[in-house]
């Protein structure tokens, strides 16, 4: 399946069944596990079978239910810190959207000291992501206009417009949206805005759009 049609299926998930991931695909996740915290050099944790990190009333207020899997995304406290998390968090969603589970970011309503993440001095726990197969596929969130996100003009090159069709895929908190993208003399930016949470949406975008656009972003 190509991944832009991943994106498209995948969905923010809160209700979970009661079924264990199959050990070859959490094989697979594994390696992509591997992959990306030696590429970015944090220390993401996937834990299995854990109970307690979503038995809080936290939890229960954020509407999760059967989460008894989550990726534990964790790394040297650093100012990039949140915003790489965002940008390799989002690439284990949607490897496991691929791979047939669901997921969903979860910032605050989770038991963040009952994780079962390892974390070593230095090291600072950001937030976790909810991993499993869900009681259903989740709802699409509504998006912004392109010219709200972007200084879209009649000369901009295809591959820009798709990669910012591509952001607008992305899960932001509260699906705010709170980014902006600028194309000129052949470069491209972004900015986020102000608010939570914000510097870990940019990296989640900038996923999205560095995959399917094919570019980087300066």
């Amino acid at each position: 399946m190509e991944l832009l049609d991943i994106m498209k299926q995948r969905h923010s998930v809160r209700q979970y069944q009661n079924k264990k991931i199959e050990e070859n695909i959490r094989a697979e996740l594994e390696a992509c596990l591997a992959e990306c915290n030696e590429e970015s050099g944090l220390h993401m944790q996937i834990i299995y079978d854990e109970p307690q990190c979503f038995s809080t009333m936290m939890a229960r207020y954020g509407k999760f239910s059967g989460v008894t899997n989550y990726i534990a995304l964790v790394g040297k406290n650093t100012e990039t810190l949140e915003e790489t998390v965002g940008y390799y968090g989002e690439k284990m969603v949607l490897k496991a959207q691929e791979l047939g589970l669901n997921t969903c970011w979860v910032a605050m309503t989770y038991g963040k000291g009952k994780c079962a993440a390892k974390i070593e001095k230095g090291e600072k726990l950001v937030c976790v992501i909810s991993l499993g197969y869900g009681q259903t596929q989740g709802v699409p969130h509504k998006n912004k206009e392109l010219k709200q996100v972007c200084n879209q003009e009649e000369n901009q090159p295809d591959w820009f417009v798709k990669g910012v069709k591509a952001a607008l895929l992305a899960p932001t908190a509260m699906n705010q949206q709170k980014f902006y993208f600028n194309f000129q003399d052949n470069q491209v930016s972004v900015k986020s805005g102000t608010g939570f949470y914000t510097k870990l949406d940019l990296g989640i975008v900038k996923y999205h759009f560095e995959a399917i656009s094919g570019h980087k972003i300066k």
